[in-house]
């Protein structure tokens, strides 16, 4: 489902909240400092690697595969959890106002699209730029 991207880099982080510092690192030390998106996809990264810490069973000891990837102009980072327990990702309705749950609202506007694949055992909340 990678049509034609590369990969440019892969980590594998415990499910904790300590190791965010490490996957927005990763992104720079991937894509060069200077990368004109790098913000937007560090933050999405954040997100995205917060929520399988917090939903799924990623976050109960278990390990996050983060993804970078790249071609033709485009940017695609992944993050792979080990499964929600059948809670799919989703983006909160409009009227929604819970404090928390804003994560892929920011995703969805910060990207060109977004999605998940998941395959029963590990699910991956993607995000193309």
């Amino acid at each position: 489902m990678n049509g034609g991207l590369v990969v440019l880099g892969t980590l594998t982080v415990p499910g904790d909240a300590a190791h965010v510092r490490r996957v927005r690192a990763f992104a720079r030390e991937v894509l060069g400092a200077d990368h004109p998106l790098l913000g937007d996809i560090g933050l999405c990264l954040t997100e995205k690697f917060g929520n399988a810490v917090r939903h799924t069973a990623s976050g109960r000891g278990g390990m996050v595969v983060v993804t970078l990837l790249g071609g033709d102009g485009l940017v695609r980072s992944e993050v792979t959890d080990d499964g929600a327990g059948g809670e799919r990702p989703r983006r909160p309705g409009h009227g929604e106002l819970a404090e928390n749950g804003r994560g892929l609202l920011l995703v969805a506007a910060l990207s060109r699209r977004w999605g998940y694949e998941a395959d029963g055992v590990r699910t991956t909340v993607w995000a193309e730029y």
